[in-house]
This record gives C-alpha cells, structure tokens and sequence, in this order.
C-alpha cells in the first residue's frame, strides 16, 4: 500500500505558515512605510482677511522703518557738515600752528647765530612744547616781549587744535553710527515691502478683485464716519454763529442804538498758513508715494506735511515723531484746515486735514497723494502747528 505524505505548506520568510495572515501583515507593513516617508501635510492658506491684515501690517511697518530712515537721513545731512566745519577748523588751526612753529625756529636760529643760546635751544623752541624750555630762569631772561608771545600764542593754538581734532575724531565716529542706522533702517523698509508684494503676487485674480472688494467696503466706511464728523462740525459752527449774532443783538438793545452798522466782525481776507498748507497739498495730489521723499515730484508722509508747512512759511521737523510735538494738540471735532492728523499708536503716519472728516496724503508705496478719510486709520492725535 503506497504511502500517502501530507502536503505542507511552505513556511514565509517570517515564519507565518497561514497565507491571509502572511498578506496581512505584509500589507500593514507597506501602509506603515507609506505613512512614514509621506510628506507632511501643507499648511492652509491664509484667508483673505488675514492676507489684507498681513498687507497693511507691513505697510505700516515699512513706514516706521521710512521714518527711523528719514530721522537717520537728518541726522546724518547734519552731523556731515558739523564734520567738515571741524575738518576745516582743524585745518586752518594746523595752518597757524605751523606757522607760530616757524616764528619760534626763527627766534631759535637767530639766537644761536648771536651766541645767545646753544644749540639745543632751538631743538627745544622747535619742540611741541618749548614753554618747559622757556620757563628756565635764564633763557627768560633772554627773551624779548614779543618772544614771549610767540611762545604763549604756540601753546594756546597747540591746545585748541588738539581739542579741535578730538571733536572732529568723536563727530566722525557718531557719523558713521548713523550711517550704520541708516543703511539698516533703508533695508528693512525694502524687505517689508518686498514681503507685502511676495504676499500680493501669491493672490489670484479672483481674489485680487475679492480684496479690492474689501478695501472698498473699507473706504466706505471710513467715508461714513468722516460725513458724520462733518454733520457734527456744522452743527457746531451753526450754534457758534447763532450765539454770536444773539450776543451782537442784546448789544445792541443795551446801547439802545437802533443801528447795527460796525458791529459784525470783519472777515479777513488774508489766508491763514493752515489754508495755504492745505492749498499746496491739494496741488500735489497725483503724486507717488515714495519712501523718503521730500518733493517737488515725489513725497512720504512726512515729506508732504513738511513741504506743505514750508509753503506757508512754517519750518516743521522732518520726521512724524517731531512733527507731532511742534505745534499745539486739539480735538478731533476742533480740527482745522491744515492741521496735522497723527495715526497709529507709534506716529508712523500724517496727514494734513482738509475739513468735513477729509484729509489730504501720501498713503503708502504704489499708491498716490490723495484725499481720504481720516478714520481710514486709526487716529492718534491732531496737532496744529501754526
């Protein structure tokens, strides 16, 4: 009788007899290498909302860094000159030193032709300091008046040529951290900028048009507020002229005169500088903004505001940060034609107030002088310089 041998079933590598176990556990295998080697999800993408935050964000920041900038230029403009005004000084100082060095070597020289000293006295009158030599009894003793004030006149310039040139040693030192400052300032303007466009140039045109949408209802809404501010001020101004006519009235029956002739107040007609600063505002409108710029073709903020001003007679500071200081702070419902509108929490931006909640200025990069509502940004304070 033959005999009859169970098949067996051939053993994995892994030692797993049972084929469906076998796959299985290859099959978990391949899911846990795949899972492992896969790439990490990507992270979502900003809404629009947060892009226009991100956008004006930089914006701002950019500006902070113009004004940093702007403030460095000054300093810079100014500290060059104080540099080459000292130079200049040192310079015309050495020349009457030497010159002083030359009158004591011809004292020197004819004294040793005389006899009346050795020749280690002139050595010693050419020396930095001969005053030492010349205070021994002796040698004094030789020296004529007008010997004596050479000597005298060489060291007072010695002493304040080498003042001199200390001064000019420090200005050149602040001058060249200022120049570091200046350098950083201007590079961090253009990597915000830079940033603000990569960010602008990742939209769609789809969404290009969304957040023009956006930046639309945005301005309406400023616009809103700023007629609102207008109702308000005409208001006032109407109360105001009620209660100085009702004042000219009771005046009037007081004195019993039945003429009213010469009791109104005369209108000048002579234009305040805050007007006239408006009137060169308006006229630049159109403009581009360019980071610091001071004109004719071009403006910043504060190149703007300064210009204007300047038109009207006012000298104002270049940057933001002292502009805000050089005149007298009123309300925002007292503003004027020509004052000065601060906003932000840091003072990065101005503009100059037009009247009824408008303003004129130069916005920002790749935009233009224009007028705007001044609540489009966040107020700090309105300032009148004049």
């Amino acid at each position: 009788m033959a005999s009859h041998r169970k098949l067996r079933t051939p053993s994995s590598p892994m030692g797993i007899r049972t084929p469906a176990l076998a796959t299985a556990a290859l099959t978990s295998v391949a899911l846990l290498s795949q899972s492992a080697n896969a790439a990490p999800a990507a992270e979502p993408r900003p809404s629009l909302d947060e892009v226009q935050k991100k956008v004006d964000d930089l914006y701002q920041q950019a500006e902070t860094a113009t004004e940093k900038y702007n403030g460095a230029k000054e300093k810079t403009t100014k500290q060059r000159k104080r540099v080459d005004t000292l130079l200049d000084d040192v310079a015309e100082r050495t020349q009457k030193l030497n010159e002083a060095r030359e009158e004591l070597g011809e004292f020197a020289s004819a004294q040793y032709r005389t006899g009346a000293s050795t020749p280690g006295t002139a050595t010693m009158l050419l020396a930095d300091d001969p005053q030492d030599y010349f205070d021994q009894t002796q040698l004094m003793d030789r020296l004529t008046s007008r010997q004596k004030q050479a000597v005298d006149d060489y060291t007072t310039q010695q002493a304040a040529t080498t003042k001199k040139r200390q001064e000019a040693a420090e200005s050149l030192e602040t001058l060249t951290k200022t120049q570091s400052t200046l350098k950083s300032s201007k590079a961090e303007v253009q990597r915000k900028l830079a940033e603000a466009r990569e960010l602008l140039s990742q939209l769609t045109a789809e969404e290009k048009a969304r957040l023009a949408e956006i930046e639309r209802k945005k301005q309406e809404e400023a616009r809103r507020k700023a007629e609102e501010l207008a109702r308000q001020q005409a208001a006032a101004e109407e109360e105001r002229q009620r209660q100085e006519q009702q004042a000219q009235q009771d005046s009037t029956s007081t004195s019993g005169s039945g003429s009213t002739a010469g009791t109104g107040t005369s209108t000048s007609t002579s234009t305040s500088k805050g007007e006239k600063a408006l009137a060169f505002a308006e006229a630049q409108t159109g403009k581009p903004y360019v980071w610091g710029a001071t004109g004719p073709d071009s403006y910043d903020c504060s190149g703007l505001t300064q210009a204007a001003w300047k038109a009207a007679g006012v000298t104002l500071p270049r940057t933001t940060w002292d502009q805000v200081n050089a005149g007298t702070t009123v309300s925002v419902a007292n503003a004027q034609p020509g004052d000065l509108i601060f906003f932000y929490d840091d003072i990065s931006h101005v503009g100059i107030y037009k009247g009824d909640g408008m303003m004129v200025h130069a916005p920002k990069p790749g935009a233009y002088v224009r007028e705007e509502s001044i609540y489009y940004m966040p107020i700090h304070s309105v300032v009148r310089p004049a």
